[in-house]
């Protein structure tokens, strides 16, 4: 399937940008087709990239790597986006070192093989995502009783909205995975 609009070409992009995207080459070996699609907006590509560096590298959370990337993987597994369930996935069996965990949150977290921490925390992600008018005093007890704090708490839910927008977009304008993502975490890498 075909995107919506094209990727940006590299060499017609702001050269801050175009250093992020071959720093991102560099480290996977292949640029993402996201930072391509949103490299055609230098002022949504900046502003995207910042906010996301901020919630997926916050260091104060209780939050791990793949617990967001958990958050990410489940929640767009909810929403349908394709290209964040493969991308968001590859990472988190990269993350928590199983092979399994992301095909599993993506479609049913509630029988996935995860932590009962894990599962409190994707409830609480999937309520904000789906009806984040209902969330009450009892959404963060749970989370407290798994050891979440007030602020833990917020991270969830701005991954969560962070994701939603997200989604939405990638559905919207057909951005498919690099066909690269859908091995990471199987099976071992090639040097």
């Amino acid at each position: 399937m075909q995107p919506r609009y094209p990727y940006a070409e590299l060499a017609e992009v702001p050269q801050d940008i175009r250093e992020i995207i071959l720093e991102v080459q560099e480290k996977s070996g292949f640029i993402p087709n996201v930072f391509l699609l949103l490299a055609r907006r230098p002022a949504e590509f900046r502003a995207f990239f910042a906010y996301h560096d901020a919630l997926m590298g916050r260091e104060e959370s209780h939050l791990s790597k793949g617990d967001r990337e958990m958050i990410v993987t489940s929640i767009s597994g909810a929403n349908s986006c394709t290209y964040c369930v493969v991308a968001h996935g590859a990472l988190l069996r990269i993350y928590e070192k199983k092979a399994l965990v992301a095909d599993q949150v993506a479609t049913n977290f509630r029988t996935a093989d995860i932590t009962a921490r894990q599962r409190v925390m994707l409830e609480f992600a999937h309520k904000v995502n789906a009806s984040s008018d209902e969330v009450d005093d009892a959404d963060f007890a749970a989370l407290r009783a798994h050891g979440f704090d007030n602020e833990d708490a917020w991270d969830i839910a701005s991954i969560t909205a962070f994701f939603g927008l997200s989604n939405r977009v990638a559905s919207t304008t057909r951005l498919m995975p690099n066909v690269e993502f859908y091995l990471m975490g199987r099976v071992p890498r090639q040097k």
